[in-house]
């Protein structure tokens, strides 16, 4: 008998030094934060020593999937293996994140219970302690579930108005539908990309824009689970902008790839769309980050409407909401962007304003209009908690 030949898997990327150094301290300190969580919860736990050992168990596993799992894909040259892994380590951070800002408002309120004299007795504190560590795990793991069923759920159509000064009546009701960080990689597949593209057709749009971070992985692991976006229909085309993702997983050959799904790839360039008479410039930037790969590739929203015609109504798709105040600068009426996640899920939601200066939804800066998406997928946890995904139908009336 002959025996059938072994298809080799594809060699894993080469990790880049940067992302080891980084790894490497994230390690450390997501090995620091698990200890404090057992230094807070386990001398509180009913059950005695069995019930402490399965969670010490418990504890060291997830510290050491996390990172293990984010770097999957880099060092499991097998892709059903690195996703599995993937799963894994994603699954535990989306629990370990809220078990760790459980843990930490636990030793607020005990704290406070401290100050305002509540622990006046051992029986007071018993009252306390117990029912506490035992409510943080249980509840860490119901905000995962819901979070899990939120993030695999196809997202949810959010209709949006936006007023446009001296909108000609042709572009009236004019409707763009909005995409954006969808995160294709080893949790979001060809059927999520698929109920996305089966969504948005169903819309009938006139124009659809992709505001980066499409995905996360080589052209070469995941082309086939990108290839549903060349189905996309509206009358005027699907226009993408990069995120900062792209960049880190092969922009120019993502660019290419998505110019073969037929999309019209805007690197701080325009298009003016003709539409029943009227026009309006559809403009792009690179991603707000990508001088940092290549000095180069540096966003500038003033380069992308470089002979452009004036006096029409001008949209910029720029991943990063923080490309606004640039924007406003150079005569746009609207910025899409996405990017936050919209926190993707609570509490996070109210940190990201450190970095960026809008979270969610529809803003103001002098004369520009910024939507910001909270994304069409999800980067890391499969986890979305008062921050749902979207597909954004945005349409033109008059301001």
């Amino acid at each position: 008998m002959s025996e059938t030949p072994v298809k080799q898997s594809d060699p894993p990327p080469q990790v880049p030094a940067r992302l080891i150094r980084f790894m490497l301290t994230a390690t450390a300190l997501v090995a620091l934060l698990h200890s404090y969580i057992g230094v807070r919860l386990l001398p509180d736990l009913p059950g005695g020593a069995s019930v402490t050992v399965v969670a010490i168990v418990a504890l060291v596993s997830s510290a050491v999937l996390i990172p293990f799992g984010m770097l999957a894909r880099f060092v499991i040259a097998r892709q059903p293996l690195s996703d599995r892994v993937s799963w894994a380590g994603l699954l535990a951070m989306g629990y370990f994140s809220s078990l760790l800002v459980l843990t930490a408002l636990r030793d607020v309120v005990l704290l406070l219970a401290h100050l305002i004299g509540w622990f006046s007795n051992a029986g007071s504190l018993a009252l306390l302690l117990m029912p506490s560590a035992v409510a943080v795990p249980l509840l860490a793991a119901l905000a995962t579930m819901i979070g899990f069923f939120n993030a695999r759920c196809t997202p949810r159509t959010l209709d949006v108005d936006v007023p446009i000064r001296n909108l000609p009546t042709a572009l009236v009701d004019f409707t763009i539908v909005q995409l954006s960080d969808i995160h294709v990689s080893s949790t979001i597949k060809r059927a999520y990309v698929q109920a996305i593209v089966d969504r948005v057709n169903s819309l009938d749009a006139e124009l659809i824009a992709i505001t980066g971070d499409v995905v996360d992985g080589t052209v070469e692991r995941l082309a086939p689970h990108t290839a549903p976006l060349a189905d996309l229909i509206s009358r005027h085309g699907t226009f993408f902008v990069t995120g900062n993702h792209e960049y880190y997983s092969g922009a120019e050959q993502w660019v290419a790839e998505f110019e073969r799904l037929g999309m019209r790839v805007l690197g701080n360039s325009h298009a003016a769309i003709e539409h029943d008479g009227a026009t309006l410039v559809i403009a792009g930037v690179n991603d707000f980050s990508a001088h940092l790969f290549n000095p180069a590739w540096r966003s500038d929203p003033r380069a992308a409407l470089a002979g452009s015609p004036a006096g029409v109504p001008k949209i910029l798709l720029a991943h990063q909401p923080r490309s606004a105040s640039a924007a406003a600068a150079a005569g746009f009426d609207l910025q899409l962007s996405g990017h936050t996640h919209g926190g993707q899920f609570w509490p996070w939601n109210y940190f990201v304003r450190l970095q960026q200066p809008y979270t969610a939804g529809l803003h103001r800066l002098d004369k520009l209009w910024i939507y910001t998406s909270r994304g069409t997928g999800y980067w890391g946890p499969p986890k979305r908690f008062g921050a749902p995904s979207e597909i954004t139908r945005l349409r033109l009336v008059s301001g």
